[in-house]
C-alpha cells in the first residue's frame, strides 16, 4: 500500500471535522490556484497579444511604404521610421548579412537574438514569430522579406514585451504567497466552519452520554432554525419521549405483576404453612387449604398466561391466523356458553346479522369472552348484560351492554390500560381480576382493525360498542 493510500484509508476512519476541513481548504485552494493561474496566464496573454499586436500593425505599415517608395522616388530611407508603432524596433538586413537600417543601434543584435531564441514558446505565442529571454528583459520578433531591383532585404522587428523581466518574478512570487496564505486562511476557515456546523452534535453527544435510564428527562436544546441539524435534534428529543413512555410503562409493569403475584404467593405460602403444622390432624384445615391453594393457582396460571400474551403481543410474536369468519357464529357460541355458567344475572342476545369478517377465530372469541365477562364483573347480581350484532354498509356494530356500577368520565380511558382496575366500592362485594383482560382486548382490536368506543355513567351501566369491518363481495 502506498503512502496515498494510507492517507485516504486513514481520512476515511478520521472525524467528521477534519474531514470537513480538509474538504473545504481542498475547495478553496483548487479555486484560488485556479483563478491565479487565470490571472496569470491572461495577464501573459495580454502582455503578447499587445506586442503581436503592434508588429502586425508595424509591418503592415511598413509594407505599404516601401510600395509607395517605389512608386515615389522622392521618399527617402528616413521615412521608413514613421509606420512604425512606439517600442517597435526595426532592422533592415541586406543579403550579405549587414544591417543597413537600425532604428535602435544599442537594442541586442540579431546574433544575440538567435542565441537566447526560445526552442519551446509559451503556447499563447504567433507560430511565426519568435521570441528571446535575456536576463532583464522578454524580446518577441517577427520578421518579412521585400524585393526591390532584384536584391531581396530582410526586414526585422522586435518589440519589448517587459523591460524588466523581474516583473514576471513578482507576478509569480506574489501569486505562490496568495496561494499559500489561501491555503491557511482555507484551513483556518474550514476548521471553524467545520466546528460551527458540528457544535450541535457535541451538544447531542454529550445530552446523550448524560442520559441514563433513571434520568430520561434531560433532551437536547433545539436551536430556532430550520435545518436538517434541528430535524434530527427533534426526531432524537422524540425519540426519547417514545423510550420514556415505554420506559416507564415497562416499570410500572413489572411493577403491578409484581404486585398481582405476590398475593397469591403470599396466600399459597401461608395455606402451605398451615398445612404443615395443623393439616394432617385437621381435615377442615386440610380441606380449606386445599381449595385456597387450587384457587390461587388457577389465578396465577390465568395472570402469567395473560403476562405472556402481552409479551409475546409487546414484541409482535403473537400468531394471528387470519380467515374469512361468519361473526354471527361466534357471538351466538360465546354468548351460549357464557349463558350456561351465569346464574346471577341475565345474558340476553337480542340481534345477531350474520356478516363475514376476516379474522382469528380464537382472539375474536377471547375478545369477546373478556368484554362479556368484565359486564357480568362489575354488574350487581339480578343485573342484566345485553349483547346485539347490528350490520351497516362497511361494518358491524357488536355491543355488549350492562346494568352494572359504570364508570366516572376521568377514568373512561384508563380501563385499557394494563393493571387498571375500576373502584368497586360501589358495590357490596370484592371483585377479582388482574386488570389485563381489557388491554388484551384492545390489542386484539387494534390487530384486526377494529374501532371500540366506550359508553358509561356511574351507576347507571356502560356500553362496549366494537365497530367491525366486514368482507364485501
Amino acid at each position: 500500500m502506498n503512502l496515498l493510500e494510507k492517507f485516504f484509508e486513514k481520512l476515511h476512519y478520521s472525524r467528521i471535522s477534519t474531514k470537513i476541513t480538509l474538504t473545504f481548504a481542498v475547495v478553496f485552494i483548487a479555486l484560488l490556484v485556479f483563478t491565479n493561474f487565470i490571472a496569470w496566464y491572461g495577464f501573459n496573454y495580454a502582455l503578447y497579444q499587445q506586442a503581436e499586436h503592434a508588429l502586425l500593425f508595424s509591418m503592415e505599415n511598413t509594407n505599404k511604404l516601401l510600395m509607395e517608395m517605389e512608386r515615389n522616388a522622392n521618399l527617402g530611407v528616413e521615412s521608413i521610421r514613421d509606420p512604425l508603432v512606439p517600442g517597435v524596433i526595426l532592422r533592415v538586413v541586406d543579403s550579405r548579412g549587414e544591417v543597413f537600417i537600425d532604428t535602435n543601434p544599442r537594442f541586442p543584435s540579431i546574433e544575440r537574438f538567435n542565441e537566447h531564441k526560445l526552442k519551446s514558446p509559451p503556447t499563447w505565442t504567433n507560430d511565426d514569430m519568435d521570441v528571446a529571454e535575456f536576463s532583464r528583459s522578454i524580446v518577441y520578433r517577427s520578421q518579412m522579406n521585400f524585393t526591390h531591383d532584384d536584391e531581396t532585404v530582410t526586414l526585422y522587428f522586435f518589440r519589448t514585451i517587459t523591460t524588466e523581466k523581474d516583473l514576471f518574478g513578482r507576478l509569480n512570487n506574489t501569486l505562490l504567497v496568495m496561494d499559500i496564505i489561501g491555503l491557511i486562511l482555507a484551513i483556518g476557515t474550514g476548521y471553524l466552519v467545520s466546528r460551527k456546523i458540528l457544535n450541535p452534535l457535541s451538544t447531542m453527544t454529550k445530552t446523550a452520554q448524560n442520559i441514563a435510564i433513571e434520568n430520561m428527562n434531560t433532551r437536547i436544546p433545539v436551536a430556532p432554525v430550520q435545518d436538517e441539524l434541528t430535524d434530527f435534534a427533534n426526531t432524537f428529543n422524540n425519540m426519547l419521549d417514545r423510550l420514556q413512555v415505554g420506559i416507564t410503562q415497562q416499570q410500572r409493569f413489572v411493577s403491578d405483576a409484581s404486585h398481582e403475584l405476590r398475593t397469591p404467593a403470599t396466600v399459597i405460602r401461608g395455606y402451605a404453612d398451615l398445612l404443615a403444622r395443623w393439616g394432617a390432624s385437621d381435615p377442615e384445615i386440610l380441606k380449606e387449604s386445599i381449595e385456597a391453594i387450587n384457587s390461587e393457582s388457577e389465578n396465577m396460571q390465568q395472570l402469567i398466561e395473560q403476562l405472556l400474551f402481552l409479551a409475546r403481543s409487546d414484541q409482535n410474536r403473537q400468531p394471528l391466523n387470519m380467515e374469512p369468519l361468519d361473526l354471527s357464529e361466534i357471538v351466538e357460541d360465546v354468548f351460549h356458553k357464557m349463558k350456561i355458567v351465569t346464574h346471577t344475572h341475565e345474558v340476553k342476545l337480542i340481534k345477531n346479522d350474520k356478516a363475514m369478517i376476516f379474522a382469528d377465530k380464537i382472539t375474536v372469541r377471547q375478545m369477546l369472552r373478556i368484554f362479556l365477562d368484565n359486564a357480568i364483573k362489575y354488574t350487581p347480581k339480578g343485573g342484566t348484560v345485553t349483547v346485539s350484532s347490528v350490520k351497516s354498509k362497511d361494518y358491524i356494530k357488536l355491543s355488549v351492554i350492562d346494568t352494572g356500577i359504570g364508570i366516572a368520565p376521568e377514568n373512561q380511558q384508563k380501563v385499557f390500560e394494563r393493571f387498571y382496575r375500576v373502584n368497586s366500592s360501589h358495590t357490596k362485594r370484592e371483585i377479582s381480576g388482574t386488570g389485563l383482560g381489557l388491554s388484551i382486548a384492545n390489542w386484539i382490536a387494534e390487530q384486526h382493525d377494529m374501532k371500540i368506543e366506550l359508553e358509561s355513567e356511574l351507576g347507571k351501566g356502560t356500553t362496549i360498542n366494537i365497530f367491525i369491518p366486514i368482507l364485501t363481495n
